[in-house]
């Protein structure tokens, strides 16, 4: 069983990016320290724009559709 999508738990991958950040780049940072599929898919969803903090990009993340 999957873990809650949380602020939290996304931002855990997101350890030691620096904003602002592009959606590619926070993608990629993801990627880098093994995000999976939920979180990299909630990401996925970010408009393609710089994001100035953690807080800006974790309020524009949505929740992906349940597969």
């Amino acid at each position: 069983m999957t873990a809650p999508l949380t602020p939290f738990r996304i931002q855990k991958f997101l350890g030691g990016l620096r904003y602002p950040a592009r959606k590619e780049q926070v993608l990629e940072r993801a990627r880098q320290r093994g995000a999976d599929d939920q979180v990299i898919g909630a990401l996925d969803t970010l408009p393609d724009r710089a994001y100035e903090s953690p807080i800006s990009l974790s309020r524009q993340i949505r929740q992906p559709p349940a597969s």
